[in-house]
């Protein structure tokens, strides 16, 4: 796991952004919503919902994408106990797909 000097929602964009070259990034920190919940540490910083858009994912199929997100994530990942992240909730389109979804 990487250091926790920094948020993990800003950590989770940094390496997204780097990875991917979103035109759309959202991540959003949804432990609050998990408190008490098996995996949930008293801390957060552990349940989180991602939308990503990227031209990265063009002919590319959902589980690959997912695959490749959570490869480029791999150090936030980890025992719960020990502060790593534990759920990931994704979304991710190609720009195309996004404008279908939202009319934009």
């Amino acid at each position: 796991m990487t250091n926790t000097s920094s948020s993990r929602a800003d950590r989770l964009t940094a390496m997204l952004t780097q990875a991917f070259s979103p035109t759309v990034l959202n991540v959003q920190d949804d432990s609050a919503h998990h408190a008490g919940h098996s995996g949930a540490p008293a801390g957060g910083q552990s349940h989180y919902s991602v939308l990503l858009v990227s031209a990265a994912f063009e002919g590319v199929s959902r589980v690959a994408r997912s695959r490749a997100v959570h490869s480029a994530l791999a150090a936030e990942f980890g025992p719960a106990e020990q502060g790593g992240m534990h759920a990931l909730a994704l979304t991710l389109r190609t720009p195309q797909e996004h404008a279908a979804q939202t009319g934009r």
